[in-house]
């Protein structure tokens, strides 16, 4: 009987470790690639979240724009996302704009805004990624 214990317990282990990564959706996916450095899954998985209004995918596609992750490196763009999460909610979103904004022009900043809620009127159609 023991060793029937013995083998069911790493057994019983790999399933509940196996079904973990089933739990995953399509966010904790998306973040997992941007943590390993894989930027373009990462945005694709991040893009239809963002689309939903999800304010973290976001205000992440604001981080990848503003750094250059997977997209060229976009202050206006970034802005335009930063400025979407932060309308949803998000707080670091705010800390961003306030960052980007200081290396931008004014009609940088103007550009932005625009594209922010050309994107939102549009049910998030018209979004410039």
């Amino acid at each position: 009987m023991k060793k029937r214990m013995i083998f069911a317990g790493p057994i019983l282990a790999a399933q509940i470790l196996g079904s973990a990564g089933a739990l995953a959706g399509p966010f904790e996916d998306g973040m997992a690639a941007y943590n390993r450095g894989d930027y373009m899954p990462a945005i694709r998985l991040f893009r239809p979240l963002a689309g939903q209004g999800n304010a973290r995918a976001q205000h992440l596609i604001g981080v990848m724009y503003h750094r250059g992750e997977g997209v060229a490196r976009n202050p206006v763009r970034a802005f335009a996302w930063f400025s979407l999460a932060a309308a949803h909610g998000d707080r670091e979103a705010t800390a961003k704009l306030r960052d980007v904004s200081q290396t931008m022009t004014r009609d940088e900043i103007s550009q932005a805004q625009e594209m922010a809620q050309a994107c939102e009127a549009s049910n998030y159609r018209a979004c410039e990624y």
